[in-house]
């Protein structure tokens, strides 16, 4: 079935560009999905000029559209640059303050943060961006509430990024509040890329975090994802995985950096979740297969992981969204 664009997202990139972000931006919203049978994004590059070297004169980009694509944009993603002490061209500045006024989605990945901060739609707000220049941008924008320990920041429709990893991470959430669990699964599983890493995660990551970190905790996690309709609780998984509830603890603290209730939690939610995409209506049948017993339960979890009731989470993104 040829697809449908149903939102239409802009990235712009300037001289001394970073490849990565603009690649980023170009894989998650650029490529065409055909086997999620579902609208996906019109996405396009635009420039202020007709070619832009990126970063380090690695390569000259030629043939995007002009900067007046910005003023089309659902979302539009803002320039990130090495360069921070240059100063972003006032056309770019003009064009982020012209999506803001009508509504648009803004976004930024990395430094990008410092063009969405100098045209003044981060004032107020929360924001971050990469460490390194977390303390330049605090002491340039004081109006901005800068959080610099975290991965990303969604403030409905300005949403910032960390470094440049990060910005698959927002990638992903974004992908996530438009098309629901389902969808950005699959998309991750295309990346070989976790869709999972919350937004409050700390950037100061001393290794990657997979999926599954450890061999050691595989088949335990693999084997309570089997059972998350069961009541299973900590002493269960320990159990499985011979070894104590508090060594177990400090396994999945140190391998997936949360707690093994906390963990099973979300997993159930991301199961219910599925559940309501795919067109279960009955929330008591939701809460059995996905462990929360309970349809109040369920409610409770669910407004608490996505901030959504289960029939707003349906009307939002169930079969007949």
């Amino acid at each position: 079935m040829p697809q449908e664009f149903s939102h239409r997202v802009v990235a712009i990139v300037t001289e001394e560009s970073n490849p990565f972000e603009m690649g980023v931006a170009t894989e998650l919203f650029g490529l065409r999905r055909p086997e999620l049978d579902r609208p996906w994004y019109d996405f396009t590059l635009c420039a202020a000029t007709p070619s832009v070297g990126m970063n380090l004169g690695m390569f000259t980009l030629s043939g995007v559209a002009g900067l007046e694509a910005a003023d089309t944009a659902d979302t539009l993603i803002v320039p990130a640059r090495p360069n921070t002490d240059v100063p972003t061209t006032p056309a770019i500045i003009a064009a982020i303050r012209r999506a803001a006024a009508r509504g648009a989605r803004l976004v930024s990945f990395c430094t990008g943060a410092f063009a969405l901060a100098e045209a003044g739609v981060l004032d107020g707000k929360r924001a971050t961006t990469h460490w390194q220049w977390a303390a330049s941008l605090a002491a340039k924008f004081p109006r901005v509430r800068w959080e610099p320990d975290v991965l990303f920041i969604d403030e409905g429709t300005v949403l910032t990024a960390a470094g440049s990893a990060a910005s698959l991470d927002l990638g992903l959430h974004i992908i996530h509040r438009d098309h629901g669990a389902e969808v950005v699964n699959a998309v991750s599983r295309r990346l070989v890329f976790t869709g999972h890493r919350d937004g409050g995660q700390r950037q100061f990551i001393a290794r990657p975090v997979p999926a599954v970190p450890d061999t050691s905790l595989a088949p335990v996690l693999a084997w309570a994802l089997e059972r998350l309709d069961k009541p299973l609780t900590i002493t269960d998984l320990a159990t499985r995985a011979a070894t104590s509830p508090a060594t177990l603890h400090r396994k999945f603290r140190a391998e997936l950096g949360t707690t093994p209730l906390a963990w099973l939690t979300t997993e159930r939610v991301t199961l219910a979740c599925r559940l309501i995409e795919r067109g279960e209506l009955r929330l008591d049948r939701v809460a059995a297969l996905s462990g929360f017993g309970t349809a109040a339960n369920l409610r409770a979890q669910l407004r608490r992981h996505t901030g959504l009731s289960p029939s707003a989470y349906r009307r939002r993104f169930g079969p007949a969204a």
